[in-house]
């Protein structure tokens, strides 16, 4: 009758899940816009996110498997906007104040990585 290969059908199903997962990051990046203010999104959320695609992308590509190489970069991509996001509405300590400068994303990247107990508050 049919003679597809049950590893297409599980991988049109993982694109398909993936739409829905990458999603979620541009929904919630655009309630962000929305409320104007990232105050109760956690940072570490989404690098830990960030992170793990790209050791899946990293994988997919070791074993060339396409299924999971176009999960991870729908992912990758709609995270990335989100983390953006985050970054434009996130509540620094100043802002507000005359000369108000966000800093740099390299070092708001960098801040979000380190702990509470050594960051210094943005």
């Amino acid at each position: 009758m049919f003679n597809i290969p049950i590893k297409d059908i599980l991988g049109s199903l993982l694109i398909i899940t993936s739409i829905f997962d990458a999603v979620k990051y541009s929904i919630q990046a655009f309630k962000i816009q929305k409320v104007k203010s990232a105050k109760s999104i956690s940072r570490k959320f989404i690098n830990f996110a960030i992170l793990n695609d790209v050791v899946k992308l990293c994988y997919g590509f070791a074993i060339m498997d396409l299924f999971i190489i176009v999960s991870s970069l729908l992912a990758i991509g709609c995270m990335m906007h989100l983390f953006y996001i985050i970054y434009q509405y996130y509540p620094y300590r100043m802002r507000g104040c005359i000369n108000f400068k966000k800093p740099n994303i390299l070092l708001y990247t960098i801040n979000s990585i380190l702990p509470n107990r050594l960051r210094r508050r943005l």
